[in-house]
C-alpha cells in the first residue's frame, strides 16, 4: 500500500491507452462503473466509459460480470458519501467470490483526505483510488495497477493546471448530451466542499466546446446540457466573451437540438444572458436557479454574494422576457443560525417566485468547510419538521402549477420507457416539466405532441397526439 506521486502528461495519454488495450488483447476483460452524484459526475463517468472501451474493455451493467468495477463518488451532500461508502462495503463480498477483480474508486470524495485514510484503513479490499483531477490521467493510473498488484492512492491536486481535451466520450444516453464547459468553483459558500475537491474555476476553450456540440448535432443529439459548477462565470479566453456569447455562437450551429445547461449562480446571473434565452428559439426555456435561503441573514451566512431582493429581481426580469419560462432551485433548510423567521422567509419567497419544482435538502456538515464550526447547529428535529413543512407548501404550489396544463397540447422529447409504468412512455416539455403517456417505443428519441390530460404533484399524464 503506497501513495503514488507521479509525472503526469497529458500527451502521454493515448500511448498508455494503448498499451493497456495490448495487454487487454484478446483477454475480452468486463468493467462496470457506478456513478454518485450530480450531472458533472455523470459526465465525468463517461469519458471513464470511454476510455475503458478505447482500452479494450467491454462495458456490463452487472457488478458479478466484472473484472474492473470503478466507483464514481459524490462528496457534495453526507447521504451521498455514506450510500457510496455502503455499497462499496457490500463488494468486499465480491472480492471474496472473485479475487482477480480489480475496484478502484474516484471521484469528489476520494479528493479528501480524511476520506482516503478511511479506504486505506477500513477497505482493505479496494485496489486504488484517484481524486477528480486526476480523471484526464485515467489511463496512466490503470496501467500502472495491473503492472502492479499492490494497492495504489492518488490524491495530487492537479486541478488548477490542465484542462485535457479529446477525451474518448462513452454517451449513456442515444439523445440527450452532457457538455462540460468549465471545472470547479471560485465561490467557497461556507457549507460547499465543492471548491476544495474539484479545484478552482477554469473554462474550456470555446472552439473546443462549439466541436464537441456541432458533433454531437450532426450525430442527432437531440438534447444538450452545459455543464459547470457556476456556467454563469465562464470565461472563453477573448476579452468580455462570456457565457451568453458562447451560447448565442452554439445556437448557430445547424441541428434540430435544444440547449439547456446548469448550473447558475444568481449573483453572476444577467440581464445579457437572459435577454440571449429570450431570443434564441434553440434554448429551452427553464432556468435552474439556486436560491438556498430566502433569509438575507442566511444568504450572508452561506456567503452567497446576493440577497433575496436580487433574486426577486431577476425572477421579475424572466418572467417580463419570457412569460412561460420554468423556474427550479435549489433549497437548504436547517443551516446553522436559521430561525424560524428566516424559515417562515423561504417559505416566502416560494410563495412569490412559484417555482415550477424545488430540490431541497437538509443541511448536514462537510469536513473543512466553514459552516461545519458554527455556532447554532439546528437540532435534527427542527430541521425534520421545516423540511417537512416546506415539501408541503412547495407540493401545493408545483400541483397548482401543473393543472394549468390540463387540456393543453405540449411538444415533449420522448426520453424512453417509464420507470414507475412500463406500459407508458416519458419525456419532458421544454420547462422541465415530466410527462408519462401510452405510445409505441419507436417514439423514443423524437419529439411529439401529447395532450395533457391529468395532472399530479411531480407529472403530467397525456395521449399522444401524432
Amino acid at each position: 500500500m503506497k501513495n503514488i506521486k507521479e509525472s503526469y502528461e497529458l500527451e502521454k495519454q493515448p500511448s498508455f491507452m494503448q498499451e493497456v488495450a495490448k495487454y487487454n488483447a484478446n483477454k475480452d476483460p468486463k468493467a462496470f462503473v457506478l456513478t454518485f452524484g450530480c450531472q458533472q459526475n455523470e459526465a465525468d463517468s463517461e469519458k471513464i466509459m470511454g476510455m475503458l472501451e478505447t482500452m479494450g474493455y467491454t462495458l456490463t451493467d452487472s457488478e458479478n460480470d466484472a473484472d474492473l468495477l470503478i466507483v464514481n463518488t459524490c462528496a457534495v451532500r453526507e447521504h451521498a458519501e455514506l450510500k457510496a461508502l455502503s455499497i462499496t462495503g457490500q463488494f468486499k463480498h465480491l472480492k471474496e467470490k472473485k479475487p482477480s477483480i480489480v475496484i478502484g474508486i474516484c471521484g469528489c470524495m476520494v479528493s479528501q483526505e480524511h476520506r482516503v485514510g478511511d479506504i486505506k484503513n477500513r477497505y482493505p479490499y479496494i485496489d486504488f483510488l484517484f481524486g477528480t483531477s486526476l480523471l484526464p490521467y485515467f489511463p496512466q493510473i490503470l496501467r500502472n495497477v495491473i503492472k502492479n498488484p499492490q494497492r495504489q492512492f492518488y490524491n495530487e491536486d492537479l486541478a488548477e493546471k490542465f484542462i485535457a481535451e479529446d477525451i474518448p466520450v462513452h454517451r449513456c444516453d442515444k439523445h440527450k448530451a452532457w457538455v462540460s464547459i468549465m471545472y470547479g468553483c471560485n465561490n467557497f459558500c461556507t457549507y460547499c466542499v465543492v471548491p476544495y475537491v474539484r479545484g478552482r474555476e477554469r473554462s474550456r476553450d470555446k472552439n473546443a466546446i462549439l466541436a464537441e456540440v456541432r458533433q454531437l448535432a450532426a450525430e442527432g443529439y437531440r438534447e444538450i446540457t452545459l455543464l459547470g459548477q457556476n456556467v454563469n462565470s465562464y470565461k472563453g479566453g477573448e476579452q468580455g466573451y462570456d457565457f451568453a456569447d458562447l451560447l448565442c455562437d452554439i445556437c448557430k450551429i445547424e441541428g434540430d437540438f435544444a440547449v439547456r445547461f446548469m448550473t447558475s449562480h444568481p449573483k453572476d446571473a444577467t440581464h445579457k444572458l437572459i435577454d440571449v434565452m429570450a431570443k434564441e428559439d434553440k434554448i429551452a426555456k427553464q432556468f435552474h436557479l439556486p436560491l438556498q435561503s430566502g433569509s438575507n441573514a442566511v444568504l450572508q451566512a452561506m456567503n452567497r454574494r446576493y440577497d433575496r431582493e436580487k433574486y426577486l429581481s431577476l425572477v421579475s426580469y424572466m418572467r417580463e422576457k419570457m412569460p412561460d419560462i420554468g423556474i427550479t432551485t435549489d433549497i437548504i433548510v436547517g443551516f446553522p443560525g436559521e430561525t424560524e423567521q428566516d424559515f417562515e422567509d423561504t417559505l416566502d419567497m416560494l410563495e412569490r417566485v412559484e417555482f415550477d419544482n424545488i430540490y431541497s435538502f437538509v443541511y448536514s456538515k462537510r469536513r473543512g468547510t466553514p459552516a461545519e464550526k458554527m455556532e447554532n447547529q439546528i437540532p435534527d428535529e427542527i430541521k425534520k419538521d421545516r423540511m417537512s413543512r416546506l415539501l408541503e407548501k412547495q407540493n401545493e404550489i408545483s400541483l397548482r402549477r401543473n393543472r394549468v396544463y390540463e387540456g393543453r397540447c405540449v411538444d415533449i422529447l420522448v426520453e424512453g420507457v417509464s420507470k414507475t409504468n412500463a406500459n407508458k412512455l416519458t419525456g419532458r416539455t421544454e420547462k422541465g416539466r415530466l410527462v408519462h403517456f401510452d405510445g409505441d417505443a419507436s417514439l423514443i428519441g423524437k419529439r411529439v405532441k401529447v395532450k395533457i390530460t391529468k395532472a399530479e404533484t411531480f407529472m403530467l399524464y397525456g395521449e399522444y397526439g401524432g
